[in-house]
């Protein structure tokens, strides 16, 4: 089925509901400021004041023009924000990753003629729908009983069938399955992510792994989700590639595990609402879970 055409399971939201038993609600994002990290290439996220009172007063404008209409001297401040939609915790749309020469994403919609002006016109961030129900964490180094993976470790479907059995958990349809590396204990030190685990993921026999359970979204505490360099040849992010190309399974980066690891949170209520920018190939996210 074309993911574009799924809706959330009104059973599936109603039966995560009864997942909190604390109440504890975890923040897992990433947080946002000027010029964060980012992945290589992408534009850095800019904050630049836009208005200010001292500029409306110094120029003379709304709301300082007419001393009479405002003797309280009422002012603004506002912002302009620049950068990628890539940028910290975020998903991924449909139209984020495209194969072949027709350059298609997926449902076969080639760029060619789903590019405009203005962004994608279809499988754009507008069509991301609310993320509300279970989310499952998968601890890979609480399973291999480190602090986070080395550099360029491969997780495959052995070590996330492990990594639930240990948490006591099945993944099933319509599940946000997290898997940790341990990577965001050093955020926001992507020297340090780099030199001592960065490159640790997902690989293919993982993604093959989470989609036959019928899982609805993935996310990682990484900034690609998937291992690095990849481990097919010829194929520099085959994850991208038969999760969301393929199979329309959106994917998360950046997404803080950290607490819940420490806490040993295996199962929660996974909620996270995308921006629904249209034209834009992903979203920021603040997602939270609650156990």
């Amino acid at each position: 089925m074309n993911a574009e055409a799924r809706t959330t399971d009104p059973a599936v939201v109603l039966a995560s509901l009864g997942l909190p038993v604390k109440g504890a609600v975890y923040d897992l994002s990433s947080g946002w400021w000027r010029h964060m990290p980012n992945f290589d290439g992408y534009p850095r996220f800019e904050v630049v004041t836009y208005n200010s009172p001292g500029g409306q007063r110094i120029e003379s404008r709304f709301p300082f023009a007419d001393p009479e209409v405002n003797e309280v001297e009422f002012g603004y401040v506002s912002e302009l924000i620049s950068g990628s939609l890539h940028t910290g915790t975020h998903i991924d749309a449909l139209c984020h990753v495209t194969k072949g020469p027709n350059d298609e994403w997926h449902g076969g919609v080639s760029a060619t003629d789903g590019v405009g002006n203005y962004g994608a016109t279809r499988g754009d961030a507008s069509a991301l729908e609310p993320i509300v129900g279970r989310g499952v964490l998968l601890d890979i180094p609480g399973l291999l009983d480190v602090d986070a993976l080395p550099a360029g470790f491969a997780i495959g479907a052995d070590h996330l069938e492990r990594a639930a059995t240990r948490a006591g958990v099945e993944i099933g349809a319509g599940d946000t399955v997290l898997v940790r590396t341990g990577q965001m204990r050093y955020w926001p030190d992507v020297d340090r992510i780099a030199r001592e685990c960065g490159g640790s993921g997902v690989d293919i026999t993982g993604a093959l792994w989470l989609a036959e359970r019928g899982v609805r979204h993935v996310g990682a505490d990484t900034m690609s989700f998937e291992v690095r360099p990849s481990t097919v040849p010829g194929n520099p992010l085959p994850v991208h590639l038969y999760l969301l190309q393929e199979k329309g399974i959106h994917i998360m980066e950046w997404v803080d595990c950290e607490q819940l690891a420490a806490d040993r949170v295996a199962s929660f209520l996974f909620i996270a609402l995308p921006l629904t920018i249209r034209g834009g190939t992903g979203s920021p996210i603040r997602p939270i879970a609650i156990a």
